[in-house]
């Protein structure tokens, strides 16, 4: 069985209820003059229609939490409160207001539809010197073969009038992309002319390996860098709404092309880190389920091809530094990113 048909597989399945994602938030970094004071702040939904927030904002006496116009919970510095009976929504959003700075505005970063299992928004996390990205803006996803008809309405709803897809042809071939009504669909395929992923690995070790590769090929392949100089060129000309970009399982192509935007906005490489690995969360059992269905020696040689490890981010990161010198240069170089669009796109995109 070829690995994109293993992909394809998970991507089939209609799964509902998963646990949330481990939180992602960057920690304070010692900025003193930052313009909104929280360091750490999450939403959570739960599955019973309530919703968890977290906060911390060091320095500041009370915190109003806000919800469709009216204040739903009060805290202090820190504070973790559970607000239930909510009107139904598309998404629910928060603002969290400080009793000094700028309030935030945060929602839970997954958004839930019945075809996928990894679509969620690429912001709301904190950047090293005390900005924060927004939400709302760029969402990221798994593939869009299975959507039912509630779910083709939610994106316009949410604003989404670019789709960039970073699957193979074949991938496409074999399970189109069902694109919701009014978006723009852009094919950019990372691995195009690159031969990775044509083969099967025959051990635990070798799919490891072909990861490592194939995370390698993601920075410096000729393919990948013509992808993603198109997905940029969507994060920094989004004057038609928000953009989703998607592969299959929404964890490697599209989990390069969110750490590379989360660097280049200035979020720590912990907390990039922790957005990547999420993915190990939002998928579980979607992987639990493939795997289960595998002989014990062939499951064993598949795990490490759904998974997403630190050391297939790191090895990305590491060919930034081989290929490039610096995330700069590489910004530069292979995303066709100059410093005045990337200083635009902070500009759009960071609040505080």
């Amino acid at each position: 069985m070829k690995i994109s048909s293993v992909l394809a597989a998970a991507v089939a399945l209609t799964l509902t209820g998963l646990t949330a994602a481990p939180a992602a938030t960057a920690h304070d970094q010692g900025v003193r003059h930052a313009t909104i004071p929280f360091t750490q702040a999450t939403v959570t939904a739960a599955q019973d229609g309530s919703y968890v927030i977290e906060w911390k904002a060091p320095g500041v006496r009370q915190v109003a939490v806000e919800a469709n116009g009216r204040t739903v919970a009060r805290g202090g510095s820190s504070g973790k409160v559970t607000v239930r009976g909510l009107p139904a929504a598309d998404r629910q959003w928060f603002t969290l207001d400080a009793d000094r700075g700028r309030s935030l505005r945060l929602a839970d970063r997954l958004i839930s539809l019945a075809g996928t299992v990894n679509f969620r928004d690429a912001g709301g996390y904190r950047t090293a010197d005390g900005h924060w990205v927004k939400m709302g803006e760029i969402y990221r996803s798994d593939s869009l073969t299975k959507p039912t008809g509630d779910d083709l309405a939610k994106p316009p709803r949410l604003g989404i009038r670019t789709v960039s897809a970073l699957r193979m042809e074949q991938e496409r071939s074999d399970a189109p992309d069902k694109v919701p009504g009014g978006a723009t669909y852009t094919v950019a395929d990372v691995f195009a002319g690159s031969g990775s992923f044509t083969s099967m690995p025959k051990s635990p070790d070798e799919a490891e390996r072909m990861m490592v590769d194939a995370e390698r090929t993601m920075v410096s392949g000729s393919g990948a860098k013509a992808a993603y100089t198109k997905v940029f060129d969507g994060f920094t000309d989004r004057s038609g709404g928000a953009v989703l970009f998607h592969c299959t399982a929404g964890k490697d192509r599209t989990g390069w092309s969110n750490a590379a935007l989360l660097t280049a906005l200035g979020v720590p490489r912990d907390t990039v880190m922790a957005d990547y690995l999420a993915s190990n969360t939002y998928r579980a059992e979607a992987n639990d389920e493939i795997l289960s269905h595998l002989p014990p020696t062939q499951a064993a040689i598949y795990k490490p091809l759904l998974d997403v490890r630190p050391e297939y981010l790191n090895s990305g990161f590491d060919e930034i530094t081989r290929a490039y010198g610096s995330f700069g240069s590489y910004l530069k170089d292979a995303t066709n990113v100059s410093g005045h669009e990337l200083r635009e796109l902070k500009r759009e995109l960071l609040v505080g």
